[in-house]
């Protein structure tokens, strides 16, 4: 029994051991921060051109090699194409496409979930249901016939990634919404004669912003992988822009002899999308009380 007893309090032991050291996933926040700046600067840092093509230079392989150059660190593609500089600017494409994804999906998903959460009965029940109708809905598939419609664009992969994306965020903050209502100082507001917008913009939002920041880092990994998924399949960023989906695609054909193409975009999604992931993990245990009282 005392085996036992110690075996279930030692995460807890862990955790609170961790929280007095101060323990930050460093390599994780370090991968996040390189990331942005890597895309921020990538005018300033890529060595070429991204779509700057050398037919004569296809499918150098990378400097490691015996038949690589110091010119393409990375390597180059088959039309000749820098691949560092390619990922460096799939870098800022798959940045700035979670950015005004995660804006456009959050913005939609707090005022729909604060106004469902807070209003309750019939809104809650009719906003709830165009949320379920939301999360069923099959992201691949939705980009792929707002493809078919109205043609390949990164607008239209914003677009099909916030309509998804948005529901997410509306379900989480109705749920901390309908728990802040209950809250004394809530009904103080109300017999003080607040409106029910000052209500909301006063008392309930500053209350979920906790939870909608911890939300939002969770979902910047989500946004990338199904940009680069949507991107592989063609449904996404069109060339020659550079996407490390794409870019994956491109590779496929060429994976036995020009093994860079597909692996090093492949790595540098992973890696990112873990890094997200991770910081997110952390900052949702951090913020949350219950965790803090470890």
């Amino acid at each position: 029994m005392a085996a036992l007893t110690i075996a279930l309090n030692a995460p807890v032991s862990l955790a609170r051991k961790a929280r007095s050291l101060g323990f930050i996933p460093m390599v994780a926040l370090s991968i996040v921060v390189v990331f942005m700046l890597v895309a921020a600067s990538a005018n300033f840092i890529a060595p070429h051109s991204p779509t700057e093509t050398s037919l004569p230079n296809r499918l150098q392989p990378p400097v490691w090699s015996s038949e690589g150059s110091a010119t393409y660190i990375l390597g180059t593609d088959k039309l000749g194409r820098d691949l560092l500089s390619r990922l460096i600017f799939g870098a800022r494409t798959s940045l700035l496409v979670a950015a005004q994804a995660l804006l456009l999906g959050a913005g939609v998903g707090v005022v729909v979930g604060m106004l469902s959460g807070y209003l309750g009965g019939w809104v809650d029940a009719i906003l709830m249901r165009l949320v379920d109708v939301m999360l069923a809905l099959p992201i691949i598939l939705f980009a792929l016939l707002l493809v078919v419609v109205v043609g390949p664009d990164t607008k239209n992969v914003i677009v099909a990634i916030g309509v998804v994306l948005w529901a997410r965020f509306a379900r989480v903050i109705r749920g901390e919404a309908l728990s802040v209502r209950e809250q004394d100082f809530v009904a103080l507001a109300k017999v003080a004669g607040s409106s029910n917008f000052r209500i909301i913009v006063r008392h309930l939002l500053p209350n979920v912003a906790n939870t909608l920041m911890v939300l939002a880092s969770l979902q910047v990994g989500w946004v990338i992988i199904v940009e680069a998924s949507l991107s592989f399949l063609g449904a996404g960023v069109p060339p020659p822009t550079p996407a490390w989906g794409s870019m994956i695609a491109q590779g496929r054909d060429h994976v036995t002899t020009a093994w860079w193409l597909s692996v090093l975009p492949g790595i540098a999604t992973m890696v990112v999308v873990l890094a997200f992931n991770l910081f997110g993990d952390w900052l949702r245990d951090t913020l949350d009380p219950k965790m803090s009282q470890l």
